[in-house]
């Protein structure tokens, strides 16, 4: 049997008990086509890129399922109908991953306060933060090719003159312009 991963959006003003009973109602459209989904996900109310739909929110829910096409073609026209569901993606993948996503692995590390070796605002431990390796000192001019120098000072230097000529500000003052006729009936 092909195997799926399904996302779906539900609108931001449906309760997190209303979008898990979409769920299982979702779920049993697909035990009813004899398949069967191996993994559920809610993933909680999360910002948009866009308004869609007049809505700056949307609650996230994610499905691993195995099923014949058939059964994924009917879920997906009942989220079509149903007026709290925004949008949806159904992706045919080669294999379903057993562990829990991308979302859910970032959830638990949020919630946990994981911040690794990336150190924090306290210093020490890895990269960043106010006490990291370099000690707060930006170390002066960083853009363009070859980047800042770490020792301190700059690694900016002014642009060599145009060939063929001085610049601009060594020309002196333009020439006048010639004046115009300004009597009536000598447009050219």
């Amino acid at each position: 049997m092909p195997n799926y991963e399904h996302t779906f959006l539900v609108r931001q003003d449906v309760t997190q008990a209303q979008v898990e009973a979409l769920m299982k109602e979702f779920a049993s459209v697909i035990e009813e086509g004899q398949g069967k989904v191996t993994k559920q996900e809610y993933w909680g109310l999360k910002g948009l890129a866009f308004k869609i739909k007049k809505n700056r929110k949307a609650h996230y829910a994610y499905f691993n399922i195995e099923s014949a096409p058939a059964a994924v073609t009917e879920m997906e026209r009942r989220m079509g109908i149903n007026p709290d569901v925004m949008r949806f993606l159904t992706v045919r993948v080669e294999e379903l991953e057993t562990e829990p996503s991308a979302q859910m692995r970032k959830q638990d590390r949020e919630e946990r306060g994981d911040r690794g070796d990336r150190g924090g605002f306290g210093g020490g431990g890895g990269r960043g933060g106010f006490g990291g390796p370099r000690g707060g000192d930006r170390g002066g001019f960083r853009g363009g090719a070859g980047g800042g120098d770490r020792e301190g000072g700059s690694t900016f230097r002014p642009r060599p003159p145009r060939e063929g000529g001085a610049p601009s500000a060594d020309r002196g003052p333009r020439p006048p312009r010639p004046a115009r006729d300004t009597t009536p009936g000598s447009e050219a």
